[in-house]
C-alpha cells in the first residue's frame, strides 16, 4: 500500500513539475520583456510624474503663437492650423527619410484641402539651409516652421558658410551652341 501511495505522490509532482516550470519561464520571459520598471517611470512626461507642470504650459503656449503667426503670415489654407500642423509634420518626416508615413499624412494633408506646393516649397527651404544639428532638441522643428512660414528664406550669415550654394531645383537653360554659317551659294553653269 505504500508503494502505491509513494508512487501516487511522485506521479502527482511529476504532473505539477511541468506546467510549474512553463509558468516560471513564461513569467521570467515576461519579466525581461518589459525591462526595468525604474526607467519607464523616469520615461513619463512631467506632468504625470509630479514635477513641473509648466514646461507643459510654455510648450503648449509657444505651439498656439506658432500656429496663430502662421495664419497671420501666410494667406490662404497653408495658414490654417491644421494645414500647419500637417505640413510641417511632412516635412519632418521627409527630412528623416520616413517617406511612407510622410506620404500618409501628406494623404490626409490632401483631403483637408491644403496646398501640396507648400509642403514642397518648405521641404526645398529646408533642404537649401543644409544639415541641422541633431545636439540641439528644437533645431529640427525650429527650422521647419521657419521654413513653413516663409518657403523662399535663403540662407544666410553661419548657415550660409556652413552649407554650399544651393543648386536651382530646375535646370538653367543651356545656350545653344554656335551654329556654322551656312555656305556661300553656288553659281549655277549655263
Amino acid at each position: 500500500m505504500r508503494r502505491m501511495l509513494f508512487g501516487f505522490e511522485k506521479a502527482l509532482w511529476r504532473g505539477l513539475a511541468v506546467p510549474g516550470f512553463a509558468l516560471l519561464f513564461g513569467i521570467g520571459g515576461a519579466i525581461a520583456q518589459s525591462g526595468d520598471l525604474r526607467a519607464q517611470d523616469q520615461n513619463k512626461p512631467a506632468a504625470e510624474n509630479g514635477t513641473n507642470g509648466a514646461d507643459g504650459a510654455k510648450d503648449s503656449q509657444r505651439k498656439t503663437d506658432e500656429f496663430v503667426e502662421a495664419a497671420r503670415v501666410i494667406n490662404g489654407p497653408a495658414g490654417n492650423p491644421e494645414c500647419v500642423w500637417l505640413g510641417r509634420r511632412v516635412v519632418v518626416l521627409m527630412w528623416r527619410d520616413d517617406l511612407d508615413t510622410a506620404f500618409r499624412h501628406l494623404d490626409l494633408y490632401d483631403r483637408f484641402g491644403c496646398p501640396g506646393g507648400h509642403v514642397q516649397a518648405a521641404f526645398r527651404c529646408l533642404v537649401r539651409f543644409g544639415p541641422i544639428d541633431p545636439k540641439a532638441p528644437d533645431a529640427l522643428s525650429g527650422r521647419v516652421h521657419a521654413c513653413w512660414i516663409n518657403p523662399d528664406a535663403q540662407p544666410s550669415g553661419q548657415d550660409a558658410a556652413a552649407s554650399p550654394p544651393a543648386a536651382h531645383s530646375s535646370p538653367a537653360p543651356a545656350t545653344p551652341a554656335p551654329q556654322p554659317a551656312p555656305a556661300p551659294p553656288v553659281p549655277k553653269k549655263k
